[in-house]
């Protein structure tokens, strides 16, 4: 209860800071001098006094509008990348309602020879539905893959041990490379993605109808870069991260614009190996030990991006790509078990694993005549093949776990909107996912040989609806989806033993409908309410439902469980963002409802008492809540700062083992975590910039362990060189080398333990663009931004 006292005081609060009324409005439209066409995104301020009171970016076709201005003599500011700003004074003073018509701005050649096609900064950008990160040089510097960085972003954290993503403290969360599902799993994924690849990322935290509801906490969308630049141009990067063994990453991206022709293509390359180790000491009664882990692995990656764009006519455009992603890894790991009563242990393993992804999507687009109605339609095929071996020697006792598997994605979308009226807006699509893949699995061991085989497939078919429309201050959205949802899946085992044998078949077919409701109000143009509903769905993986083993150690394998239900989420949203003179601040409380939660249970082999079984269950229903606020300012005119802090409460459920009785009982836990992050700019010279960047995650609490809380320290610098084309990235990351992993728990007996990794690093890299033109924005296909987009009030 107090928690939500807190809360709801914390709201009443802010919207104290609402300003007053004010009933003046300007309109216009910005446009290239030359081409007379409208130039998208480009910033509009409104002054008073020397004070930005107002500010907004175009259109895609250069229109904007403000309201809610003081009726006063304002002064009206125009600036993009590669023009000349243009000013020019609006009096609201005689007439409340102004239209400045067209306003026609010159590019500057000056300006065009030092565009920058990565930030120095990165920023932080709150819109209706989703917060887009804009990756910035800082950001590129903090590591040299996705996963790396994820942890500087905010309400986004990676386990540092098993690199498990999570989102507001949850790791049901959908990953997306350019708008589109991948066959690769997430942890993987983020590790193969070199991160000056990567142009934005978007949290989505309550997708609309028109999203895939999967994912309880929602859709992380990474964009990688694609240029639009006219004539021929790009920027490569490079960079050399320097641990206990030295790591490179490299990024190219080229692009070429002729005619009605864009063509582009980017390339990242990861290399590095990789060197960690850690402990746990247990205080099992008979079986105390003191267990010693030492990792070692080398991974390579590479990431390919080639496409191209054909503008046919104004109101026609058909684009393709495709993805190329090659993963190698290898490594080698030993653990050394010292027992007080028992004979000692040790056991070695060689690991060996690579996997392809291959992704191709072809899209076409048409305006229609009417001003903002539009049908797209997309096509997108993914092929992804896996190879995994591991060798063991535990006490000289050989095994060989051998997997390979070949997986496919493809899906089918149309997209049609159509804006009703200045006010309303009606979107509607069809969309079909088809997945399958074959598995084979072959366990070499002492006692038997056993080949594994899962094969399955997964379809979907949707259609969706949303109507949005806007009425005074206020707009709204509301929007449902009809998914069929059909499971195959066919896991057979067969052994040298026959015992071991099985076959069996898994089919599962569903008819679901996911509405989605989103109310605004926005008072004036600093200040903005949003609340929001989404149900969503976390349908069981592939892996979940395998009733093969995936694992196994001396005491315990895990398993699937074919009769998994899926396990539904009831998500509501507040929000708030405010602009003020210095930045913004955003703020946001949640709330889900889960129902028949999917959590992990260990259970006693019927076949073998001192032997478990891990796999997977459906629990009663569950709840989380959290809130979080994040403020992107400019302090000074050399000091800027990223400030996020976020709480969030859970409880988990599971099952722990009783050692008094011998048997596994249910078993639930509240937890409360808290996270925060301080990233600040000092601008010393117009080409010498300095990173401070600060974080702690707070203390967390699972059904067996407690986490202890981490905390790090970044120091950073960007030097400018060659008259603005290059850059010279410096980077201390973890300065007191104080990231690290350390636990303790009671259950099922006392254990204490750590992990640590290559916390500590340097990183030097530089990165430079050539290449002249326009920086002129196209518009980019709806769905490959995953973003909702104008008429109809704020969708």
């Amino acid at each position: 209860m107090k928690i939500k006292i807190t809360l709801f005081s914390f709201f009443i609060f802010i919207s104290s800071l609402i300003a007053q009324e004010k009933n003046g409005s300007i309109t216009g439209k910005i446009i290239d001098s030359q081409s007379k066409e409208g130039i998208g995104y480009s910033t509009v301020l409104v002054k008073e006094n020397g004070k930005v009171v107002a500010s907004a970016a175009t259109k895609e076709d250069g229109s904007f509008t403000f309201s809610n201005l003081a009726n006063k003599n304002l002064l009206l500011e125009v600036n993009f990348v590669g023009y000349k700003k243009h000013s020019q004074e609006v009096n609201l003073s005689t007439s409340n309602s102004v239209n400045v018509g067209t306003i026609s701005i010159a590019s500057e050649s000056k300006e065009i020879e030092t565009v920058t096609v990565v930030k120095e900064r990165s920023t932080i950008e709150q819109k209706a539905d989703r917060k887009v990160v804009n990756v910035g040089k800082d950001l590129i510097a903090s590591g040299t893959t996705a996963s790396e960085i994820f942890n500087n972003i905010p309400t986004v954290s990676i386990d540092p041990q098993t690199k498990e993503l999570s989102l507001r403290g949850n790791s049901n969360v959908r990953v997306l490379i350019d708008g589109k599902p991948t066959n690769i799993d997430a942890t993987q994924l983020l590790q193969q993605i070199p991160s000056a690849s990567i142009k934005q990322v978007e949290l989505i935290t309550n997708p609309s109808a028109k999203y895939n509801p999967e994912g309880n906490s929602g859709i992380i969308n990474i964009i990688l870069h694609k240029n639009t630049k006219g004539g021929f141009n790009g920027s490569i990067t490079s960079g050399v991260t320097f641990g206990v063994t030295p790591k490179t990453n490299q990024s190219l991206n080229l692009n070429y614009k002729v005619g009605k022709v864009n063509f582009y293509t980017n390339y990242g390359f990861n290399h590095g190996k990789n060197r960690n180790f850690g402990f746990v000491d247990s205080e099992r009664v008979g079986f105390e030990n003191s267990q010693d882990f030492k990792f070692s692995n080398v991974n390579t990656s590479h990431l390919l991006k080639i496409g191209a764009d054909y503008y046919i006519n104004d109101n026609n455009t058909l684009s393709f790509f495709t993805n190329w992603n090659f993963f190698d890894g290898k490594g080698k790991s030993r653990t050394i078990s010292d027992y007080l009563t028992l004979a000692d242990a040790v056991q070695d393993n060689w690991n060996n694993s690579g996997n392809t992804t291959q992704t191709y999507d072809l899209a076409y687009k048409h305006n229609f005549a009417k001003k903002g109605e539009t049908i797209d339609f997309q096509i997108n095929h993914s092929i992804t093949d896996n190879d995994d071996i591991s060798n063991f020697l535990n006490n000289n006792i050989y095994s060989l776990n051998d997997i390979s598997g070949k997986s496919t994605y493809s899906q089918f979308n149309i997209d049609y909107v159509n804006p009703l009226s200045e006010s309303a807006k009606l979107e509607v699509g069809y969309e079909t996912r088809l997945q399958g893949g074959k598995n084979l699995f072959n366990d070499f061991q002492a006692t038997a040989t056993t080949t594994n085989k899962f094969d399955y497939n997964r379809n979907i078919h949707a259609l969706y609806a949303n109507y949005s429309k806007s009425f005074g201050k206020f707009s709204a959205q509301v929007g449902a989806r009809a998914e069929l949802y059909n499971l195959y899946a066919h896991p057979k085992k067969e052994s040298t033993d026959a015992s071991l044998n099985s076959d069996a078949t898994i089919t599962d077919e569903i008819f679901t409908i996911y509405p989605s409701a989103y109310l605004s109000y926005k008072p004036n143009d600093n200040n903005t309410f949003n609340i929001n509903y989404t149900r969503r769905v976390d349908r069981p993986s592939n892996g979940q439902i395998n009733p093969i083993r995936e694992w196994r150690t001396v005491n315990m394998e895990s398993r699937g469980n074919p009769a998994l239900e899926p396990q539904f989420t009831n998500s509501f949203e507040l929000n708030y963002t405010r602009i003020t003179k210095i930045g913004s601040i955003t703020s946001a409380v949640f709330y889900r409802l889960i129902q028949d939660e999917i959590s992990r249970v260990t259970f006693t082999d019927p076949n073998d008492t001192n032997f478990y079984i891990m796999s997977f269950s459906n629990f009663k229903n569950n709840r989380s809540m959290g809130a979080e606020i994040n403020a992107n300012l400019k302090l000074t005119k050399w000091w800027s700062t990223n400030a996020s802090a976020d709480i969030y409460f859970k409880t988990v459920r599971g099952t722990v083992s009783n050692l008094d009785t011998g048997l596994m009982e249910n078993a639930e836990v509240d937890v409360t975590t808290f996270n925060t992050r301080l990233n600040n700019t000092f601008s010393a010279t117009k080409n010498l910039k300095f990173n401070l960047f600060g974080m702690y995650r707070g203390r967390d609490l699972s059904l067996q362990f407690a986490r202890k809380a981490m905390y790090k320290m970044d120091l950073g610098a960007n030097y400018s060189v060659l008259q603005g084309k290059g850059t010279i990235s410096a980077r201390l990351n973890d300065v007191f080398n104080m990231m690290h992993f350390a636990f303790e728990g009671n259950i099922p007996y006392r254990s204490v333990g750590e992990f640590h990794w290559e916390s500590r690093t340097f990183y030097l890299g530089f990165n430079y663009n050539f290449g002249g033109g326009k920086n002129r924005e196209l518009q980019r296909k709806q769905r490959d931004k995953q973003e909702t987009q104008g008429g109809g009030g704020m969708f």
